[in-house]
């Protein structure tokens, strides 16, 4: 029988580092377990040497998306949660340039990024496109160990069965594989969504820390967006991609003044809810978040790095400009959308590299659109229809990015994604769900079955699509 899979709100949503779950902050947690397999077995000050073997879409779009910086990282054992995102870059280039890397922290091992970080560009392993292996040699024998980063910051062990550890004697008094389950028991208990996951969480914890968690979810959300709409400038990476939300807040704002966060938001609030004028808050919300992660700044996955901007963007809609702005709301928004987005883990994928773009944007507008549903007062079954069209109107959705960064179309995509969530909760708000056609089981399966069948040149290889019609003339990224 398979371990059931058990999935928190707290897995799905992960503070880290941008610009990408699957290449960045995979990698870098992947080489951190590394690091304590070598603490437990050879010894950290016995290793003489470490190098690193990136196989798939790691190796096609790794520098682009930051996994050899990544990998460096989590060999020096920092952590993306805390580490400071702005001493990142100086840290790395001091590797670079002394050819040394604080192993642990603490043994200062012989480390040339350009010998000892290895892209095998045409070869993948078999279980995932995103492998990497990882060697430790000690002067007599060498430590080796695969992982794989399948998606919104998870990885995977060879020869370990996927899933947390110490999630495996969890037991959830409503476990949940698919929506049919979820409505399963919302009926029967006559429980919200989010109700029913708050139920779930109390097997990791007591219901008060969850919900201060997700709150703090939400600040380091917020402060992204906030941060997003203040900073300008060009982004990393050599496509000269020039930020855009700090000219949109600018110009919604009339360069009105303010000093915090909740100064600006009451700024627009003011500005009243003509279509036009929420349009624009929507996107800038959106491109805030992912000019922040593709400039290598501090978000949440949701469900991964790629697609960071959609779920923060329709919730800050839903705070801004339907009387969102309460704690408890806020919460339920985030449980809800968790739980969409483990259903699609569970039943299909989250991995842009396996599935292509669906599996990323179109998952976080499923999210979005039945939190936002719930939360505008719609009931369990109005939520689920919502995740559904959401996805529906993303399928087949490639993945393509531009020398492999993660910008364009990405950044774009996320403003896409929260205006379809938005428009998908509106038409299931009015709509009723015995009508309905096609279920959110039914899109899941139908998801799936379109990632098996895309070209792999279309799932975060930069081999197909945009990433080679688009002429560019650049160095290799």
């Amino acid at each position: 029988m398979t371990q059931r899979e058990n999935i928190s709100v707290f897995h799905m949503f992960k503070i880290g580092v941008g610009p990408s779950s699957s290449h960045t902050l995979g990698p870098w947690r992947a080489a951190q377990q590394f690091v304590e397999k070598i603490q437990s077995t050879t010894g950290i000050n016995k290793v003489q040497r470490v190098t690193v073997h990136l196989y798939g879409s790691l190796a096609k779009t790794g520098k682009g998306h930051g996994t050899d910086i990544a990998v460096q990282m989590g060999l020096c054992a920092d952590d993306p949660v805390t580490f400071d995102v702005y001493a990142i870059a100086g840290k790395i280039n001091s590797i670079a340039h002394d050819k040394t890397l604080p192993l642990a922290g603490v043994n200062p091992i012989t480390f040339d990024p350009q010998v000892h970080l290895v892209y095998h560009m045409d070869k993948a392993l078999p279980f995932h496109p995103n492998g990497v292996t990882f060697e430790a040699f000690d002067g007599s024998q060498t430590l080796s160990e695969t992982y794989y980063s399948i998606g919104g910051g998870f990885v995977v062990q060879e020869g370990v069965l996927p899933g947390n550890a110490a999630d495996e004697n969890i037991i959830l008094k409503h476990p949940i594989d698919t929506a049919e389950h979820l409505m399963d028991y919302c009926n029967e208990t006559g429980l919200s969504i989010s109700d029913v996951v708050f139920i779930n969480e109390t097997s990791w914890r007591p219901e008060v820390e969850t919900r201060t968690g997700v709150l703090n979810i939400w600040r380091v959300m917020r402060e992204c967006i906030y941060r997003g709409c203040q900073t300008r400038g060009e982004l990393p990476g050599g496509l000269r991609v020039i930020r855009r939300a700090e000219t949109i807040n600018r110009n919604l704002l009339q360069q009105a003044s303010y000093q915090n966060y909740e100064e600006w938001l009451a700024l627009i609030k003011s500005g009243g809810n003509q279509f036009s004028y929420i349009l624009d808050w929507v996107s800038c919300f959106a491109l805030a978040v992912n000019e922040e992660n593709a400039a290598f700044g501090r978000v949440v996955t949701a469900p991964t790095n790629g697609a960071a901007g959609v779920v923060p963007a329709v919730l800050m809609y839903f705070i801004a400009f339907c009387n969102g702005n309460d704690d408890d709301k806020i919460v339920r928004f985030l449980l809800t959308a968790s739980e969409i987005g483990s259903i699609f883990k569970k039943g299909s994928t989250i991995s842009a590299a396996m599935g292509g773009c669906q599996a990323e944007i179109g998952v976080s507008s499923a999210m979005a659109a039945a939190a936002l549903t719930e939360a505008m007062g719609g009931n369990p079954a109005q939520a689920l229809m919502a995740a559904e069209i959401a996805m529906e109107h993303h399928l087949g959705l490639t993945c393509d990015p531009i020398r492999g960064l993660v910008q364009i179309p990405c950044i774009e995509r996320n403003t896409m994604g929260a205006i379809k969530a938005i428009t998908a909760s509106q038409l299931a708000l009015q709509g009723n769900p015995s009508h309905a056609k096609v279920s959110l089981d039914g899109v899941v399966k139908t998801m799936w079955t379109t990632a098996q069948d895309m070209n792999s040149k279309y799932k975060e290889t930069a081999d197909g699509g945009l990433a080679v019609n688009v002429p560019i003339s650049l160095p290799e990224c």
